[in-house]
Protein backbone atom coordinates (compact mmCIF):
# COMPACT_ATOMS: atom_id res chain seq x y z
CA UNK A 1 0.00 0.00 0.00
CA UNK A 2 2.93 2.39 0.44
CA UNK A 3 4.57 1.79 -2.95
CA UNK A 4 3.82 5.29 -4.28
CA UNK A 5 4.09 7.28 -1.06
CA UNK A 6 6.45 10.22 -1.50
CA UNK A 7 8.09 8.79 -4.60
CA UNK A 8 6.54 11.08 -7.23
CA UNK A 9 6.05 14.85 -7.17
CA UNK A 10 4.20 17.55 -9.07
CA UNK A 11 6.80 20.04 -10.33
CA UNK A 12 4.69 22.15 -12.68
CA UNK A 13 1.09 23.39 -12.55
CA UNK A 14 -0.89 25.98 -14.48
CA UNK A 15 -4.37 26.99 -15.63
CA UNK A 16 -5.63 28.78 -18.70
CA UNK A 17 -8.12 31.60 -18.56
CA UNK A 18 -11.51 30.17 -17.57
CA UNK A 19 -15.17 31.09 -17.92
CA UNK A 20 -16.09 32.21 -21.42
CA UNK A 21 -13.09 31.92 -23.75
CA UNK A 22 -14.59 32.07 -27.26
CA UNK A 23 -11.32 32.85 -29.03
CA UNK A 24 -9.77 29.50 -28.07
CA UNK A 25 -10.98 26.02 -28.99
CA UNK A 26 -10.87 23.08 -26.60
CA UNK A 27 -7.70 21.87 -28.33
CA UNK A 28 -6.04 25.26 -28.04
CA UNK A 29 -6.93 25.43 -24.34
CA UNK A 30 -5.49 21.97 -23.76
CA UNK A 31 -2.23 22.91 -25.47
CA UNK A 32 -2.11 26.31 -23.76
CA UNK A 33 -2.49 24.69 -20.34
CA UNK A 34 0.31 22.25 -21.15
CA UNK A 35 2.67 24.98 -22.31
CA UNK A 36 1.92 27.06 -19.22
CA UNK A 37 2.73 24.09 -16.95
CA UNK A 38 5.97 23.47 -18.83
CA UNK A 39 6.93 27.11 -18.31
CA UNK A 40 5.99 26.92 -14.63
CA UNK A 41 8.30 23.92 -14.25
CA UNK A 42 11.16 25.81 -15.92
CA UNK A 43 11.68 23.15 -18.56
CA UNK A 44 11.38 22.65 -22.31
CA UNK A 45 8.69 20.61 -24.04
CA UNK A 46 11.42 18.29 -25.33
CA UNK A 47 11.85 17.02 -21.78
CA UNK A 48 8.27 15.68 -21.70
CA UNK A 49 8.26 11.95 -22.42
CA UNK A 50 4.80 11.07 -21.09
CA UNK A 51 1.44 12.66 -21.99
CA UNK A 52 -2.03 12.02 -20.53
CA UNK A 53 -5.19 13.86 -21.60
CA UNK A 54 -8.95 13.36 -21.41
CA UNK A 55 -11.13 13.70 -24.46
CA UNK A 56 -13.20 16.79 -25.15
CA UNK A 57 -16.95 17.01 -25.64
CA UNK A 58 -16.67 20.14 -27.76
CA UNK A 59 -13.81 18.95 -29.96
CA UNK A 60 -13.38 15.19 -29.64
CA UNK A 61 -10.68 13.14 -31.31
CA UNK A 62 -10.53 9.41 -31.87
CA UNK A 63 -6.99 9.47 -30.43
CA UNK A 64 -7.02 12.57 -28.26
CA UNK A 65 -3.65 12.33 -26.51
CA UNK A 66 -1.90 11.53 -29.77
CA UNK A 67 -3.58 14.52 -31.43
CA UNK A 68 -2.44 16.84 -28.63
CA UNK A 69 1.09 15.45 -28.83
CA UNK A 70 1.08 16.10 -32.57
CA UNK A 71 -0.23 19.63 -32.05
CA UNK A 72 2.45 20.36 -29.43
CA UNK A 73 5.15 18.55 -31.39
CA UNK A 74 6.21 16.38 -28.50
CA UNK A 75 6.97 12.68 -28.96
CA UNK A 76 6.18 10.84 -25.72
CA UNK A 77 7.05 7.29 -24.79
CA UNK A 78 3.73 7.05 -22.91
CA UNK A 79 0.61 8.52 -24.51
CA UNK A 80 -2.82 7.96 -22.97
CA UNK A 81 -6.29 9.51 -23.14
CA UNK A 82 -8.88 8.67 -20.50
CA UNK A 83 -12.44 9.41 -19.47
CA UNK A 84 -13.83 8.52 -16.07
CA UNK A 85 -15.87 11.67 -15.62
CA UNK A 86 -14.89 14.13 -12.93
CA UNK A 87 -12.62 11.59 -11.27
CA UNK A 88 -10.46 11.38 -14.40
CA UNK A 89 -7.82 13.79 -13.14
CA UNK A 90 -6.92 11.90 -10.02
CA UNK A 91 -7.28 8.37 -11.35
CA UNK A 92 -4.70 9.12 -14.05
CA UNK A 93 -2.27 10.74 -11.65
CA UNK A 94 -1.15 7.50 -10.12
CA UNK A 95 -1.05 5.83 -13.53
CA UNK A 96 1.43 8.57 -14.42
CA UNK A 97 3.28 7.90 -11.17
CA UNK A 98 3.39 4.18 -11.94
CA UNK A 99 4.81 4.86 -15.40
CA UNK A 100 7.55 7.00 -13.85
CA UNK A 101 8.43 4.47 -11.15
CA UNK A 102 8.48 1.58 -13.62
CA UNK A 103 10.94 3.43 -15.85
CA UNK A 104 8.54 3.76 -18.80
CA UNK A 105 9.13 7.51 -18.77
CA UNK A 106 10.61 10.24 -16.58
CA UNK A 107 8.40 13.31 -16.89
CA UNK A 108 4.64 13.19 -17.51
CA UNK A 109 2.45 16.08 -18.61
CA UNK A 110 -1.22 15.74 -17.68
CA UNK A 111 -3.23 18.36 -19.54
CA UNK A 112 -7.01 18.61 -19.88
CA UNK A 113 -9.43 21.17 -21.28
CA UNK A 114 -12.85 21.67 -22.81
CA UNK A 115 -15.11 24.41 -24.14
CA UNK A 116 -18.53 23.56 -22.78
CA UNK A 117 -19.63 27.20 -22.81
CA UNK A 118 -18.36 28.39 -26.19
CA UNK A 119 -17.86 25.15 -28.08
CA UNK A 120 -21.31 23.57 -27.78
CA UNK A 121 -24.66 24.73 -29.07
CA UNK A 122 -27.54 24.88 -26.57
CA UNK A 123 -28.97 21.76 -28.22
CA UNK A 124 -25.69 19.87 -27.83
CA UNK A 125 -25.38 20.93 -24.21
CA UNK A 126 -28.93 19.78 -23.47
CA UNK A 127 -28.27 16.47 -25.20
CA UNK A 128 -25.39 15.87 -22.76
CA UNK A 129 -27.71 16.57 -19.83
CA UNK A 130 -30.37 14.06 -20.82
CA UNK A 131 -28.17 11.23 -22.13
CA UNK A 132 -26.39 10.29 -18.91
CA UNK A 133 -28.95 7.83 -17.57
CA UNK A 134 -29.47 4.11 -18.09
CA UNK A 135 -31.08 3.57 -21.51
CA UNK A 136 -33.64 1.08 -20.18
CA UNK A 137 -34.36 2.14 -16.60
CA UNK A 138 -33.71 5.91 -16.50
CA UNK A 139 -33.78 7.65 -19.89
CA UNK A 140 -37.42 6.75 -20.64
CA UNK A 141 -38.43 8.92 -17.68
CA UNK A 142 -36.49 11.93 -18.97
CA UNK A 143 -34.31 12.93 -15.99
CA UNK A 144 -31.54 15.46 -16.53
CA UNK A 145 -28.20 15.22 -14.71
CA UNK A 146 -29.39 17.72 -12.04
CA UNK A 147 -32.49 15.57 -11.49
CA UNK A 148 -30.31 12.51 -10.85
CA UNK A 149 -28.27 14.39 -8.25
CA UNK A 150 -31.50 15.76 -6.78
CA UNK A 151 -32.39 12.16 -5.86
CA UNK A 152 -29.25 12.07 -3.71
CA UNK A 153 -30.07 15.39 -2.07
CA UNK A 154 -33.65 14.35 -1.35
CA UNK A 155 -32.56 11.02 0.13
CA UNK A 156 -30.13 12.73 2.51
CA UNK A 157 -32.79 15.21 3.57
CA UNK A 158 -35.32 12.46 4.23
CA UNK A 159 -32.89 10.24 6.14
CA UNK A 160 -30.96 12.82 8.18
CA UNK A 161 -33.06 15.98 8.23
CA UNK A 162 -30.62 17.96 6.10
CA UNK A 163 -31.99 21.29 4.91
CA UNK A 164 -31.77 23.36 1.75
CA UNK A 165 -30.08 26.05 3.81
CA UNK A 166 -27.31 23.64 4.76
CA UNK A 167 -26.71 22.74 1.12
CA UNK A 168 -26.69 26.48 0.39
CA UNK A 169 -23.90 27.07 2.92
CA UNK A 170 -21.60 25.11 0.62
CA UNK A 171 -22.32 27.44 -2.30
CA UNK A 172 -21.78 30.45 -0.06
CA UNK A 173 -18.37 29.17 1.09
CA UNK A 174 -17.24 28.43 -2.46
CA UNK A 175 -18.32 31.87 -3.65
CA UNK A 176 -16.55 33.52 -0.73
CA UNK A 177 -13.33 31.79 -1.77
CA UNK A 178 -13.90 32.65 -5.44
CA UNK A 179 -14.24 36.31 -4.47
CA UNK A 180 -10.60 36.12 -3.36
CA UNK A 181 -9.51 34.44 -6.60
CA UNK A 182 -8.99 36.84 -9.51
CA UNK A 183 -9.16 33.93 -11.97
CA UNK A 184 -12.62 32.72 -10.89
CA UNK A 185 -15.59 32.89 -13.26
CA UNK A 186 -18.08 34.04 -10.59
CA UNK A 187 -16.78 36.34 -7.86
CA UNK A 188 -19.77 38.28 -6.51
CA UNK A 189 -20.51 37.12 -2.92
CA UNK A 190 -23.82 35.38 -2.28
CA UNK A 191 -25.86 34.52 0.81
CA UNK A 192 -27.81 31.47 1.89
CA UNK A 193 -30.96 33.40 1.04
CA UNK A 194 -29.65 34.05 -2.48
CA UNK A 195 -29.16 30.34 -3.00
CA UNK A 196 -32.52 29.11 -1.70
CA UNK A 197 -34.34 31.91 -3.55
CA UNK A 198 -32.61 31.20 -6.87
CA UNK A 199 -34.52 29.39 -9.60
CA UNK A 200 -35.44 25.78 -8.89
CA UNK A 201 -33.67 23.39 -11.26
CA UNK A 202 -34.55 19.97 -9.83
CA UNK A 203 -36.19 19.86 -6.42
CA UNK A 204 -34.48 20.50 -4.00
CA UNK A 205 -31.59 21.88 -6.08
CA UNK A 206 -31.68 25.55 -6.98
CA UNK A 207 -29.63 27.27 -9.67
CA UNK A 208 -26.91 28.26 -7.18
CA UNK A 209 -26.68 24.66 -5.93
CA UNK A 210 -25.46 23.71 -9.42
CA UNK A 211 -21.99 24.02 -10.90
CA UNK A 212 -21.07 26.42 -13.67
CA UNK A 213 -20.71 25.72 -17.39
CA UNK A 214 -17.31 26.89 -18.55
CA UNK A 215 -14.40 26.90 -20.94
CA UNK A 216 -10.95 26.24 -19.55
CA UNK A 217 -7.90 24.06 -19.28
CA UNK A 218 -5.41 23.03 -16.64
CA UNK A 219 -2.21 20.97 -16.49
CA UNK A 220 0.35 19.47 -14.13
CA UNK A 221 3.78 17.89 -14.62
CA UNK A 222 4.99 14.91 -12.59
CA UNK A 223 8.43 13.39 -12.13
CA UNK A 224 10.27 11.27 -9.60
CA UNK A 225 10.95 12.65 -6.13
CA UNK A 226 14.68 12.48 -6.80
CA UNK A 227 14.45 14.58 -9.98
CA UNK A 228 11.93 16.96 -8.40
CA UNK A 229 14.73 18.77 -6.58
CA UNK A 230 16.08 19.99 -9.93
CA UNK A 231 13.04 22.17 -10.66
CA UNK A 232 12.50 25.76 -9.48
CA UNK A 233 9.32 25.35 -7.43
CA UNK A 234 8.61 23.58 -4.15
CA UNK A 235 7.74 19.98 -5.12
CA UNK A 236 4.31 18.70 -4.11
CA UNK A 237 4.47 15.00 -3.30
CA UNK A 238 1.81 12.34 -3.78
CA UNK A 239 1.45 10.76 -0.35
CA UNK A 240 -1.66 8.66 -0.82
CA UNK A 241 -4.15 7.63 -3.47
CA UNK A 242 -7.22 5.42 -3.54
CA UNK A 243 -10.15 4.60 -5.81
CA UNK A 244 -13.65 3.36 -5.14
CA UNK A 245 -16.34 2.32 -7.63
CA UNK A 246 -19.90 1.45 -6.67
CA UNK A 247 -22.10 1.66 -9.79
CA UNK A 248 -22.47 3.36 -13.15
CA UNK A 249 -26.18 4.22 -13.19
CA UNK A 250 -27.89 5.78 -10.19
CA UNK A 251 -30.79 3.32 -10.38
CA UNK A 252 -28.26 0.59 -9.57
CA UNK A 253 -26.64 2.37 -6.62
CA UNK A 254 -26.57 0.42 -3.37
CA UNK A 255 -27.14 3.63 -1.41
CA UNK A 256 -28.07 7.22 -2.25
CA UNK A 257 -26.50 8.62 0.93
CA UNK A 258 -23.19 6.74 1.15
CA UNK A 259 -20.75 6.60 -1.75
CA UNK A 260 -17.58 4.79 -2.79
CA UNK A 261 -15.67 7.80 -1.47
CA UNK A 262 -15.55 5.70 1.72
CA UNK A 263 -13.28 3.15 0.04
CA UNK A 264 -11.29 5.71 -1.95
CA UNK A 265 -10.56 7.80 1.13
CA UNK A 266 -9.70 4.82 3.31
CA UNK A 267 -7.16 3.56 0.80
CA UNK A 268 -5.58 6.99 0.33
CA UNK A 269 -5.30 7.63 4.08
CA UNK A 270 -3.77 4.20 4.62
CA UNK A 271 -1.12 4.78 1.97
CA UNK A 272 -0.31 8.22 3.36
CA UNK A 273 -0.28 7.05 6.98
CA UNK A 274 -2.46 10.04 7.84
CA UNK A 275 -6.03 10.71 8.92
CA UNK A 276 -8.77 13.23 8.10
CA UNK A 277 -7.94 15.30 11.19
CA UNK A 278 -4.46 15.98 9.80
CA UNK A 279 -5.64 17.61 6.56
CA UNK A 280 -5.08 21.38 6.32
CA UNK A 281 -7.63 21.74 3.52
CA UNK A 282 -9.85 19.64 1.25
CA UNK A 283 -10.73 20.22 -2.39
CA UNK A 284 -13.94 18.23 -2.93
CA UNK A 285 -15.83 17.62 -6.16
CA UNK A 286 -18.79 19.99 -6.09
CA UNK A 287 -20.80 19.55 -9.27
CA UNK A 288 -23.81 19.99 -6.97
CA UNK A 289 -23.88 20.98 -3.31
CA UNK A 290 -25.04 17.57 -1.97
CA UNK A 291 -21.91 15.89 -3.35
CA UNK A 292 -19.71 17.97 -1.03
CA UNK A 293 -21.81 17.15 2.00
CA UNK A 294 -21.74 13.40 1.32
CA UNK A 295 -18.02 13.45 0.52
CA UNK A 296 -17.28 15.20 3.82
CA UNK A 297 -19.07 12.39 5.64
CA UNK A 298 -17.70 9.52 3.58
CA UNK A 299 -14.10 10.77 3.78
CA UNK A 300 -14.30 10.90 7.56
CA UNK A 301 -14.36 14.64 8.20
CA UNK A 302 -17.62 14.22 10.11
CA UNK A 303 -19.97 11.39 11.03
CA UNK A 304 -22.57 10.07 8.61
CA UNK A 305 -25.65 12.24 8.73
CA UNK A 306 -23.82 15.18 10.33
CA UNK A 307 -22.64 16.83 7.11
CA UNK A 308 -25.39 19.43 7.26
CA UNK A 309 -24.40 20.70 10.69
CA UNK A 310 -20.71 20.46 9.77
CA UNK A 311 -20.96 22.94 6.88
CA UNK A 312 -22.88 25.55 8.84
CA UNK A 313 -21.38 28.62 10.50
CA UNK A 314 -18.27 28.92 8.35
CA UNK A 315 -16.61 25.59 9.20
CA UNK A 316 -15.62 24.99 5.55
CA UNK A 317 -14.57 28.56 4.88
CA UNK A 318 -11.05 29.97 5.11
CA UNK A 319 -10.31 30.31 8.80
CA UNK A 320 -12.76 27.52 9.63
CA UNK A 321 -12.16 23.99 10.80
CA UNK A 322 -11.59 22.64 7.27
CA UNK A 323 -11.28 25.08 4.34
CA UNK A 324 -12.97 23.46 1.34
CA UNK A 325 -12.54 24.40 -2.33
CA UNK A 326 -10.31 27.37 -1.67
CA UNK A 327 -10.29 28.40 -5.35
CA UNK A 328 -14.09 28.52 -5.57
CA UNK A 329 -14.70 25.00 -6.85
CA UNK A 330 -16.93 23.94 -9.71
CA UNK A 331 -19.69 26.03 -8.16
CA UNK A 332 -17.88 29.35 -8.54
CA UNK A 333 -14.40 29.01 -10.12
CA UNK A 334 -15.29 27.06 -13.28
CA UNK A 335 -16.53 23.72 -14.58
CA UNK A 336 -15.49 22.75 -18.12
CA UNK A 337 -16.70 19.17 -17.72
CA UNK A 338 -14.33 16.25 -17.21
CA UNK A 339 -11.27 18.51 -16.67
CA UNK A 340 -13.01 20.29 -13.78
CA UNK A 341 -11.05 18.49 -11.06
CA UNK A 342 -7.78 19.71 -12.54
CA UNK A 343 -8.36 23.14 -11.06
CA UNK A 344 -8.73 21.65 -7.58
CA UNK A 345 -5.38 19.97 -8.16
CA UNK A 346 -3.55 23.10 -9.34
CA UNK A 347 -5.11 25.02 -6.45
CA UNK A 348 -3.75 22.41 -4.05
CA UNK A 349 -0.30 22.82 -5.57
CA UNK A 350 -0.51 26.59 -5.01
CA UNK A 351 -1.67 26.08 -1.43
CA UNK A 352 1.20 23.69 -0.64
CA UNK A 353 3.72 26.00 -2.32
CA UNK A 354 2.32 28.81 -0.14
CA UNK A 355 1.50 30.77 -3.32
CA UNK A 356 -2.29 31.14 -3.06
CA UNK A 357 -2.30 34.83 -2.13
CA UNK A 358 -5.41 36.15 -0.35
CA UNK A 359 -6.94 32.68 -0.13
CA UNK A 360 -3.84 30.99 1.32
CA UNK A 361 -4.46 28.52 4.13
CA UNK A 362 -1.81 29.55 6.70
CA UNK A 363 0.94 26.99 7.07
CA UNK A 364 -0.65 24.41 4.77
CA UNK A 365 1.51 21.27 4.73
CA UNK A 366 -0.86 18.51 3.62
CA UNK A 367 -4.21 18.45 1.86
CA UNK A 368 -6.81 16.13 0.37
CA UNK A 369 -8.23 16.30 -3.15
CA UNK A 370 -11.24 14.21 -4.17
CA UNK A 371 -12.95 13.73 -7.52
CA UNK A 372 -15.96 11.73 -8.62
CA UNK A 373 -17.44 10.81 -11.95
CA UNK A 374 -20.84 9.66 -13.14
CA UNK A 375 -23.65 10.16 -10.64
CA UNK A 376 -21.55 9.66 -7.47
CA UNK A 377 -20.19 6.54 -9.19
CA UNK A 378 -16.39 6.52 -9.55
CA UNK A 379 -14.29 8.11 -6.81
CA UNK A 380 -10.59 8.90 -6.46
CA UNK A 381 -8.88 10.49 -3.45
CA UNK A 382 -5.40 12.02 -3.42
CA UNK A 383 -3.40 13.18 -0.43
CA UNK A 384 -0.66 15.67 -1.25
CA UNK A 385 2.09 17.17 0.90
CA UNK A 386 5.11 19.46 0.93
CA UNK A 387 7.21 16.78 2.65
CA UNK A 388 7.68 13.41 0.97
CA UNK A 389 8.05 11.72 4.36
Amino acid sequence: MDSLRGKVAIVGAADTKVGIVPHMSATQLCVDAGLRAIKDAGMSKGQIDGLITCNSFAEPYLYHAEAIAEYMQIFPRVCLSVNTGGGTTFSVLYHAASAILSGMCETVLVTMADSLKSGLSPEQAMSMQVSAGHAQFELPYGPSVPALYALIAKAHMEKYGTTEEQFAAISVACRKHASLNPAAQMRKPITVEDVVNSRMIADPLHLLDCSLISDGGSAVILTSAERAQDFPNQPVYILGVGEGHSHEHISQARSLTTSAAVEAGKRAFEMAGLGPEEMDFAQLYDCFTPTVLIELEDLGFCKKGEGGSFVENGAIELGGKLPVNTHGGLLSHCHPGNPGSMFALTESVLQLRQQAGDRQVPGAEVGLVHGQGGIMSSHTTLILGRDRN
